[in-house]
Formats: structure tokens, sequence, C-alpha cells
């Protein structure tokens, strides 16, 4: 243990001072335009694989290999359904009033019938498990993703969905446990739980790609721009480069809107009244934005 604190002691130390080095250039970018900060980042992200290799790694491989299959399940359940109250609440901020609707319906279902989430039988039922947090909420209404982040400890981010963590920290019901030390056994279970269900993915991940940390980094930009959309993101082009966020660019020459993209909030009233044709504050018509489509969860 000791020498195990002296490592991470001196991974601490080699990041701090990493971003103070870096820090002076870090304004300088990348060839990435979302990724401005780069040099920063991966010093963050190689102090984060650190703790990953040091502790949380090892500590989900003896939980997984300890705690049977339908525990480590159940402890899942109960995690999603703490969850769902978050995706609750941001459903209803983007006015899905029906998925918000489904997401409380799967909260009373899987807490009662489901002995507290330890059993998920609202998706049997047919209320389907929805993904929305505040970043995502704050994406829907037109805040752009500002710089591509990595934050110490909790890993990819952006400007926009760091701020989104805060929010969705304080609604949040694991937040409001108490005493203290409940609540952090409660934080570390969910980590260490979460981070076993991820195992098979990051061996992927050291095999298949080149770069870690751009791998990471694309696909962390693909998937948030993705679920913001609900899955179907208008395309944009930028000058000779690729798309932003996605990680295979298209080839074909796409349309480029001319005073910027709409947002999903207005795509969504576009594909919800197709008969609209004025010009919206985005600079493309409704009918164009509806034409689109924008899929439901």
């Amino acid at each position: 243990m000791l020498s195990l604190a002296r490592r991470l002691r001196s991974a601490l130390i080699c990041a701090v001072l990493g971003l103070g080095v870096l820090g002076g250039c870090a304004t300088t970018g990348s060839g990435d335009p979302r990724d401005p900060l780069e040099p920063m980042n991966r010093a963050i992200y190689t102090f984060n694989d650190g703790v990953d290799t040091m502790l949380v790694k090892p500590a989900a491989e003896i939980y997984q290999g300890v705690v049977p299959g339908l525990v480590r399940t159940g402890v899942s359940n109960v995690f999603s359904n703490l969850n769902d109250v978050i995706v609750a609440l941001n459903n209803m901020l983007q006015g899905k009033f029906h998925a918000a609707l489904s997401d409380v319906g799967r909260v009373l279902l899987n807490t009662t019938a489901g002995l507290l989430g330890i059993f998920d039988v609202a998706t049997p039922a047919g209320l389907e498990k929805n993904d929305e947090d505040f970043g995502q909420t704050l994406g829907w209404w037109g805040i752009g993703d500002g710089p591509y982040l990595v934050l110490p400890l909790l890993g990819s981010s952006n400007l926009r969905d760091t701020v989104g963590r805060v929010g969705d920290y304080k609604v949040d019901p694991v937040t409001y446990i108490d005493p203290t030390r409940d609540r952090n056994i409660v934080q570390a279970l969910r980590i260490v739980n979460r981070r076993a269900e991820l195992l098979s993915a990051s061996r992927i991940l050291a095999v298949a790609a080149l770069d870690e940390y751009e791998f990471v980094r694309d696909a962390y930009l693909q998937r948030r721009r993705n679920l913001i959309y609900d899955g179907n993101p208008p395309r944009e082009k930028l000058d000779n480069s690729s798309l932003p966020g996605v990680l295979f660019p298209a080839t074909e020459v796409v349309t480029t809107w001319t005073s910027g993209l709409p947002t999903p909030a207005e795509e969504e009233a576009a594909r919800r009244d197709p008969a609209m044709s004025q010009p919206g504050p985005a600079g493309v018509t409704a009918m164009s934005a509806a034409n689109s489509g924008v899929s439901r969860h």
C-alpha cells in the first residue's frame, strides 16, 4: 500500500508539473479545432490512466471475479433506477414530456415492483430506458460544446458538459445520502461497478486504437453529438476538414448551413410542424429541418 501511495503521489506531481509546463502552450492548440487544449488534456489523460491502472481497474477486476453476475446486474439496475430521476428531469427541461412521463413511470415501477430497482421490470413492461443529462439539455437549447476537456479523475468532457455535470450532481439522489461515509461508499461502489462493466471495452481499446487519446476523444464527441440530436444530427461541413464530433467523416459533399446549424429544439419543432417554411434564427428553414428528420428515443 505504501508503494502504491508513492506511485500515486509521483503520478499526481508529474501531472501537475506537466500542466504547468504545458499550460502556456495549450492555447496554441493542436490540429483539431475541437481540442485547442490538447497538450493539457493529454497530460490529464495520462494521469487518469495511471490512476485507473493502479487503482480502479484492479478493484473492478476483483469485483467482477468475486461478486456473482446476478448480484452485479442488480447493483447496475439500482444505479440505473437512480439515474432515471436525472433523466426524467432533463426530459422535462427539454420539453419531451411523453419521455419524461415514461421515465417517471420507470422509477415508480422499478422502485416498487422491482424492489428498489434491483430488478428492471419497467423495460419488459414497455417503458423504454432513455439517456439524458443536463449537458444534453444545454445542447438541446443551442448552447455550444466549447473546447474538449479531460477532467481529472472524471475523464472526457467539454466546457458545456462540465457545467452540466454540476447540474446532474445537484439532482442526483446519491448526493443526499447521509452520513457522508455512507455516501462515499455508495459512490465508490458505483464507480467500481461501472468500471467492471467497461472492462471488455477497455481491452478492445488497448488493441484497436493507434492513439488511445484521439480514439477516446473522437468517440466521446461523436456520441455526445448523437445524444443531443437524439441519434440524428444534421450534417455540417468545415473547410476541408472532418465533421465536428464525427469519428468517420463523410466523403460526399454536404450542404453547409448559411448561418449555423439549427438547435435540436428547433429541429424538433420543425419535425412536429413540417408545414412551417419561414427561416428560423439558425438560418435554416423549418421545412428543411423537418426534412432532415429527428429520431426519438
